[in-house]
Formats: C-alpha cells, structure tokens, sequence
C-alpha cells in the first residue's frame, strides 16, 4: 500500500513529528511505501480560487512545492493528515496544502483510505472538533474509507506525549493499515 503522511507542525521535534514518526515507522514494518510531505517546511501558496486548474489543463496556477505532493496524492491507496491543533482546527500550514488539493480533487473520489492524528495541548476532545470535522467531511466527500483518528489530548509538549499511550498507538494504527 502506498501512504502519503501530510504533516502541519513548524516543530520538526514536536508532538506532531513524534506521531508522523511513529505512524510511519508501523506502517513500514507492515510493508507500506510511505512518502512524507511536511508541508511547514514547504513553500507553498494558498489557494485563490481563481479556478485556472479547473478552467484549463495547465493545474493549478501556482507552481510551488504543492507539485511535489500532487502525484504522490494521486497515487496513494491512503493518505495520513497529521497536524497540531493550535486554536479548534488543524494548523495553517497543513490547511495550505490540504485547500490546495482542490486543483486535483475531481482525480481523488474513490477508493483510498485516510486517517488523521492531532495533537492538541487542551485536555477536552471539543478542542479538536473542527480538526476532526475537515476530516470527516473530505472522507464523506471523496468516499474514502476513515481508517482512525486519534487525539492526542493534554500533549502540549514532547515530555507530555511521551508519557501517554498515543506513540505507542499510532504505531499500531500504521502498522495495521
């Protein structure tokens, strides 16, 4: 199986990353292909709505790292959203990436998998709603399979999530995709 992991932390050692590392490294013992788009870390525009990918057959009119993540995309059997949740929804620099899916997105119902872990240093599960919610709504959307979601709850930093169950289960979640 072909994973796409789409991260949103700026924290290249934050919780986020110990969830991404720790999903990947499950889902490589089972034998999955994993390709990991840390999307902070990329430059990447946000999303117009000029409607040039729809309009024409050049794609989206900005040509920035996104295009990097668009074959991977296209071609996974299951993508991965993993994200801090800051203030009740998924970060800025993941939503960048995810809004910008939009220019392929006719190419993505069908018969592919997501998941999504948060982290999120509020201990009640309402804090990460919003979060949970874009998920949800792009599976519906798209009629992908929501194969888990996991909150990570109370995590606000490392030595907090370290202490918890959640590395521990999203490498089970990996590992039995």
């Amino acid at each position: 199986m072909k994973i796409v992991v789409l991260t949103g932390s700026p924290h290249r050692k934050g919780t986020s990353a110990l969830l991404a590392d720790n999903f990947i490294a499950g889902a490589e013992a089972a034998g999955h292909q994993v390709y990991r788009f840390d999307a902070a870390f990329k430059q990447i525009h946000a999303c117009t709505a000029c409607g040039t990918c729809k309009r024409t057959d050049t794609g989206c009119v900005f040509k920035d790292d996104e295009q990097e993540l668009y074959p991977h995309v296209l071609a996974a059997d299951a993508i991965v959203f993993i994200s801090p949740v800051y203030f009740y929804s998924m970060s800025a620099q993941i939503k960048l990436a995810i809004d910008r899916l939009y220019a392929i997105d006719d190419a993505l119902h069908g018969a592919k998998q997501c998941a999504l872990l948060v982290t999120c240093e509020d201990d009640t599960l309402g804090a990460t709603d919003g979060a949970v919610a874009i998920i949800k709504g792009m599976a519906a959307f798209f009629g992908w399979k929501l194969h888990g979601i996991i909150t990570a709850l109370a995590c606000g930093n490392r030595a907090a999530i370290e202490k918890t169950s959640y590395p521990q289960d999203v490498f089970t979640l990996g590992k039995n995709f």
